[in-house]
Protein backbone atom coordinates (compact mmCIF):
# COMPACT_ATOMS: atom_id res chain seq x y z
CA UNK A 1 0.00 0.00 0.00
CA UNK A 2 0.99 4.09 -0.36
CA UNK A 3 1.06 5.58 2.83
CA UNK A 4 1.70 8.93 4.14
CA UNK A 5 2.70 9.81 7.91
CA UNK A 6 1.30 12.31 9.96
CA UNK A 7 3.97 14.01 11.40
CA UNK A 8 4.61 15.98 14.93
CA UNK A 9 7.30 18.29 14.77
CA UNK A 10 7.52 19.52 18.30
CA UNK A 11 7.47 23.85 19.09
CA UNK A 12 9.70 24.59 16.42
CA UNK A 13 13.02 24.16 16.65
CA UNK A 14 14.95 20.92 14.49
CA UNK A 15 16.57 19.90 17.99
CA UNK A 16 12.84 19.70 19.39
CA UNK A 17 11.82 17.09 16.84
CA UNK A 18 11.77 13.48 17.75
CA UNK A 19 14.62 10.80 15.84
CA UNK A 20 11.70 9.27 14.65
CA UNK A 21 10.00 12.01 13.24
CA UNK A 22 12.97 13.60 12.03
CA UNK A 23 14.10 10.02 9.94
CA UNK A 24 10.54 9.87 9.08
CA UNK A 25 10.83 13.21 7.34
CA UNK A 26 14.17 12.57 5.41
CA UNK A 27 12.33 9.24 4.30
CA UNK A 28 9.59 11.23 2.43
CA UNK A 29 9.80 12.58 -1.14
CA UNK A 30 6.95 15.11 -0.12
CA UNK A 31 6.25 17.10 2.93
CA UNK A 32 2.68 19.14 3.23
CA UNK A 33 1.78 21.65 6.25
CA UNK A 34 0.79 24.68 6.88
CA UNK A 35 3.16 27.42 5.17
CA UNK A 36 4.59 28.71 8.82
CA UNK A 37 5.36 25.24 9.60
CA UNK A 38 6.90 24.34 6.40
CA UNK A 39 9.48 26.98 6.71
CA UNK A 40 10.76 26.29 9.56
CA UNK A 41 11.23 22.48 7.92
CA UNK A 42 12.72 23.33 4.90
CA UNK A 43 16.42 23.99 5.47
CA UNK A 44 17.26 20.93 7.17
CA UNK A 45 14.90 19.11 4.70
CA UNK A 46 16.61 20.37 1.54
CA UNK A 47 15.84 18.30 -2.01
CA UNK A 48 11.96 17.69 -1.02
CA UNK A 49 9.34 18.48 -2.56
CA UNK A 50 6.73 21.24 0.04
CA UNK A 51 3.20 21.51 -0.87
CA UNK A 52 1.91 24.49 1.70
CA UNK A 53 -1.88 25.83 1.86
CA UNK A 54 -2.15 28.59 4.12
CA UNK A 55 -4.02 28.40 7.50
CA UNK A 56 -8.03 27.59 7.21
CA UNK A 57 -7.42 25.38 4.42
CA UNK A 58 -6.65 21.92 6.62
CA UNK A 59 -9.19 20.12 4.40
CA UNK A 60 -7.46 20.71 1.19
CA UNK A 61 -4.15 20.35 2.60
CA UNK A 62 -4.91 16.67 3.41
CA UNK A 63 -6.72 15.80 -0.10
CA UNK A 64 -2.75 17.09 -1.29
CA UNK A 65 -1.25 15.05 0.99
CA UNK A 66 -3.42 12.08 0.10
CA UNK A 67 -2.94 12.62 -3.65
CA UNK A 68 0.66 12.70 -3.57
CA UNK A 69 0.66 9.27 -1.56
CA UNK A 70 -1.55 7.73 -4.07
CA UNK A 71 0.31 9.12 -6.78
CA UNK A 72 3.34 6.90 -5.23
CA UNK A 73 5.13 9.13 -3.37
CA UNK A 74 5.87 9.02 0.02
CA UNK A 75 4.34 11.69 1.75
CA UNK A 76 4.40 13.47 5.50
CA UNK A 77 1.79 15.72 6.69
CA UNK A 78 3.49 18.30 9.44
CA UNK A 79 1.76 19.48 12.44
CA UNK A 80 3.50 21.74 14.41
CA UNK A 81 3.60 20.26 18.51
CA UNK A 82 1.70 17.23 18.63
CA UNK A 83 -0.12 15.28 15.66
CA UNK A 84 -2.64 14.35 17.44
CA UNK A 85 -3.64 16.84 19.62
CA UNK A 86 -4.99 20.15 17.97
CA UNK A 87 -3.16 18.47 14.85
CA UNK A 88 -4.22 17.00 11.84
CA UNK A 89 -4.47 13.44 12.47
CA UNK A 90 -7.94 12.98 13.35
CA UNK A 91 -8.78 14.89 9.64
CA UNK A 92 -6.75 12.92 8.01
CA UNK A 93 -8.36 9.61 9.00
CA UNK A 94 -11.50 11.58 8.28
CA UNK A 95 -10.17 12.53 4.81
CA UNK A 96 -8.51 9.18 4.65
CA UNK A 97 -11.88 7.37 4.00
CA UNK A 98 -12.01 9.11 0.37
CA UNK A 99 -8.54 7.05 -0.09
CA UNK A 100 -8.83 3.65 0.92
CA UNK A 101 -5.45 2.41 -0.77
CA UNK A 102 -3.50 4.60 1.13
CA UNK A 103 -2.14 3.60 4.80
CA UNK A 104 -1.53 6.07 7.34
CA UNK A 105 1.31 6.40 10.17
CA UNK A 106 0.70 8.78 12.83
CA UNK A 107 4.38 10.06 14.24
CA UNK A 108 4.13 11.93 17.98
CA UNK A 109 5.83 14.91 18.59
CA UNK A 110 6.32 17.48 21.34
CA UNK A 111 3.54 19.38 22.02
CA UNK A 112 3.23 23.15 23.40
CA UNK A 113 2.06 22.15 26.84
CA UNK A 114 5.41 19.73 27.61
CA UNK A 115 7.68 21.79 25.59
CA UNK A 116 6.32 25.07 27.33
CA UNK A 117 6.43 23.49 30.82
CA UNK A 118 10.05 22.65 30.94
CA UNK A 119 10.61 26.07 29.55
CA UNK A 120 8.95 27.17 33.11
CA UNK A 121 10.88 24.75 35.20
CA UNK A 122 7.87 22.02 35.73
CA UNK A 123 4.69 23.48 34.99
CA UNK A 124 2.95 20.30 34.62
CA UNK A 125 3.67 17.78 37.11
CA UNK A 126 0.67 16.41 38.04
CA UNK A 127 -2.69 15.61 36.66
CA UNK A 128 -3.37 18.56 33.85
CA UNK A 129 -6.21 19.75 31.16
CA UNK A 130 -5.13 21.56 27.82
CA UNK A 131 -8.15 23.44 26.41
CA UNK A 132 -8.39 25.70 23.52
CA UNK A 133 -9.46 29.08 23.69
CA UNK A 134 -10.00 29.12 20.26
CA UNK A 135 -13.88 28.73 18.81
CA UNK A 136 -13.26 28.67 15.05
CA UNK A 137 -14.24 24.75 15.39
CA UNK A 138 -15.60 24.37 19.20
CA UNK A 139 -18.62 26.62 20.46
CA UNK A 140 -17.77 29.17 23.20
CA UNK A 141 -20.27 27.49 25.96
CA UNK A 142 -18.67 24.25 25.46
CA UNK A 143 -14.79 25.64 26.34
CA UNK A 144 -16.72 27.40 28.88
CA UNK A 145 -18.17 24.00 30.32
CA UNK A 146 -14.38 23.23 30.16
CA UNK A 147 -12.87 25.45 31.93
CA UNK A 148 -14.72 25.64 34.55
CA UNK A 149 -15.08 21.69 34.93
CA UNK A 150 -11.25 22.11 34.84
CA UNK A 151 -10.64 24.46 37.60
CA UNK A 152 -13.23 23.04 39.97
CA UNK A 153 -10.75 19.59 39.54
CA UNK A 154 -7.98 21.45 40.31
CA UNK A 155 -6.25 20.79 37.19
CA UNK A 156 -3.26 22.15 36.12
CA UNK A 157 -5.06 24.04 33.08
CA UNK A 158 -3.02 24.53 29.48
CA UNK A 159 -4.23 27.38 27.22
CA UNK A 160 -3.98 26.86 23.57
CA UNK A 161 -4.86 29.80 20.92
CA UNK A 162 -5.86 32.19 24.12
CA UNK A 163 -5.50 35.26 22.01
CA UNK A 164 -6.02 36.81 18.66
CA UNK A 165 -7.05 40.00 17.04
CA UNK A 166 -10.52 39.01 17.31
CA UNK A 167 -10.70 37.28 20.72
CA UNK A 168 -8.67 40.09 22.78
CA UNK A 169 -10.67 39.46 25.29
CA UNK A 170 -10.98 35.29 25.68
CA UNK A 171 -8.03 35.17 27.88
CA UNK A 172 -9.56 37.76 30.51
CA UNK A 173 -13.01 35.39 30.00
CA UNK A 174 -11.64 31.97 30.91
CA UNK A 175 -9.27 33.74 33.95
CA UNK A 176 -12.74 34.77 34.76
CA UNK A 177 -13.90 31.83 34.97
CA UNK A 178 -11.16 29.97 36.43
CA UNK A 179 -11.25 32.36 39.36
CA UNK A 180 -14.52 30.94 40.60
CA UNK A 181 -12.62 27.61 41.69
CA UNK A 182 -8.90 28.83 41.60
CA UNK A 183 -7.52 31.69 43.93
CA UNK A 184 -6.13 35.06 42.32
CA UNK A 185 -2.90 34.10 44.30
CA UNK A 186 -2.83 30.56 41.99
CA UNK A 187 0.94 30.51 40.28
CA UNK A 188 0.43 30.65 36.42
CA UNK A 189 2.94 30.85 33.74
CA UNK A 190 3.32 32.23 30.02
CA UNK A 191 5.49 31.15 27.44
CA UNK A 192 5.97 32.80 24.24
CA UNK A 193 7.44 31.28 20.75
CA UNK A 194 8.07 27.95 22.50
CA UNK A 195 11.49 26.20 20.76
CA UNK A 196 11.61 29.40 18.83
CA UNK A 197 13.52 32.67 18.20
CA UNK A 198 12.34 35.07 20.66
CA UNK A 199 11.16 32.06 23.13
CA UNK A 200 10.11 34.37 26.39
CA UNK A 201 8.60 33.55 29.40
CA UNK A 202 6.56 35.47 32.32
CA UNK A 203 5.84 34.03 35.50
CA UNK A 204 2.67 35.64 37.12
CA UNK A 205 -0.40 34.97 39.80
CA UNK A 206 -3.57 34.29 38.73
CA UNK A 207 -5.37 37.36 39.34
CA UNK A 208 -2.16 39.33 37.37
CA UNK A 209 -3.36 36.86 34.30
CA UNK A 210 -6.26 38.31 33.93
CA UNK A 211 -5.43 41.38 32.40
CA UNK A 212 -2.67 40.62 30.75
CA UNK A 213 -2.20 40.26 26.92
CA UNK A 214 -1.19 37.72 24.99
CA UNK A 215 -1.41 36.27 21.13
CA UNK A 216 -1.72 33.19 19.64
CA UNK A 217 2.02 31.89 19.90
CA UNK A 218 1.89 31.77 23.62
CA UNK A 219 0.76 28.90 25.97
CA UNK A 220 -0.78 29.74 29.13
CA UNK A 221 -0.07 27.91 32.48
CA UNK A 222 -2.39 27.97 35.62
CA UNK A 223 -1.19 25.85 38.36
CA UNK A 224 -3.30 23.88 40.94
CA UNK A 225 -3.48 24.26 44.47
CA UNK A 226 0.22 22.84 45.06
CA UNK A 227 2.09 24.80 41.90
CA UNK A 228 4.71 26.99 43.42
CA UNK A 229 7.85 28.75 42.32
CA UNK A 230 10.86 27.13 43.27
CA UNK A 231 14.22 28.87 42.34
CA UNK A 232 12.42 31.06 39.92
CA UNK A 233 10.74 28.57 38.16
CA UNK A 234 6.67 27.40 38.59
CA UNK A 235 6.85 23.63 39.77
CA UNK A 236 3.78 21.63 40.78
CA UNK A 237 4.80 19.03 42.94
CA UNK A 238 3.76 15.26 42.83
CA UNK A 239 3.16 15.18 46.31
CA UNK A 240 6.72 13.24 47.17
CA UNK A 241 7.39 13.35 50.91
CA UNK A 242 11.05 15.13 51.32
Amino acid sequence: MNKVYVVGMGPGAYEEMTVRAVKTLEACEVIVGYTVYVDLLREHFPGKEFMTTSMRQEVQRCHMAFEAAAAGKTTAMVCSGDAGIYGMAGLMYEVGEEFPQVEIEVVPGVTAAIGGSAVLGAAVGHDCALISLSDLLTPWEAIEKRLLAAAEADFVICLYNPSSKKRSDYLKKACMLIQRYKADDTVCGIVRQIAREGEALKLLTLGELKDTEVDMFSTVFIGNRQTKIVRGHMVTPRGYHI
